[in-house]
């Protein structure tokens, strides 16, 4: 994975409200002492390999802290994870406002840059809190703590996690979310879960957006069910339009079941 080499744009990490990550000072926070920001050309293979294994073994424990604080909330998190374009931003605008009158709903937003996709969540109604990742391609689970304590989201809750637009990256790092969303569109092509498949092995459901455009494309939705299910046999698949509306209710009733059951754990 080369985001775990490459440690891209850790030090320009910016989180609404919390300046942690500014300028390109050394951050300690708990068992840290290293900078994150390390390169991978010149470097011989088993030294990639250990930072490599680092960089994951440092997430895990913050996504495992993550985890914790989520479980002992009831709090069902979801990390939505896509390529650019795939409409993931509509999906979420259209499932927080069917949801924020039955279930307390927060979302933590990832992007490069700019903080519209949080402005596009607050205009429901919904709190949401934008982190903007600079160069790097990925939310990690340091970057999800630190939200979730300026968040604070509502016991009982669900949470979503819109991570960077990247079918590569967001799939090495666990953030301490409850289930992997991947949104892919039919307007990216059948293949895209034989070209990049450990995001596809690492989600438990897959929503195939825009159905509403299948008269216009050809686009095979059995063949790109198959190429799913070849990586991931237990893959669940949902087919949304979130403009439209077709397959929504499948998809809130799958998120309520996943709430209930974290809410009912802490009961």
């Amino acid at each position: 994975m080369m985001c775990t080499t490459c440690g891209c744009g850790g030090s320009e990490v910016k989180t609404e409200g919390h300046d942690h990550y500014e300028g390109n000072r050394r951050h300690r926070h708990g068992d840290e002492s290293q900078p994150a920001h390390v390169h991978a050309p010149g470097m011989d293979g088993r030294r990639m390999v250990r930072i490599e294994q680092d960089i994951l073994a440092k997430n895990q424990r913050h996504a495992d802290a993550n985890r914790r604080y989520l479980a002992e909330r009831g709090i069902f998190a979801l990390n939505l994870v896509s390529s650019p374009g795939s409409g993931k931003t509509t999906l979420l605008v259209r499932t927080v406002e069917a949801l924020q009158h039955r279930l307390p709903v927060a979302v933590i937003e990832g992007d490069q840059q700019t903080g519209r996709d949080a402005e596009r969540i607050r205009a429901t109604g919904v709190t949401a809190l934008q982190i903007n990742t600079g160069k790097g391609c990925h939310l990690d689970a340091h970057m999800v703590g630190h939200a979730l304590e300026q968040l604070q989201p509502a016991a009982g809750g669900v949470l979503f996690i819109e991570n960077v637009g990247n079918l590569v990256c967001p799939a090495a790092f666990d953030l301490g979310e409850s289930h992997k969303v991947v949104v892919l569109s039919v307007t990216e092509g059948e293949d895209k879960p034989l070209k990049y498949p450990d995001m596809f092995h690492a989600a438990d459901l897959m929503l195939l957006n825009k159905v509403d455009l299948l008269p216009y494309l050809e686009f095979d939705v059995d063949v790109c069910i198959d190429y799913a299910r070849r990586i991931n046999p237990k893959l669940s698949i949902l087919q949304v339009s979130a403009l439209r509306g077709d397959g929504m209710t499948a998809w809130l009733d799958w998120i309520e079941r996943g709430a209930g059951l974290a809410s009912a754990a802490i009961r």
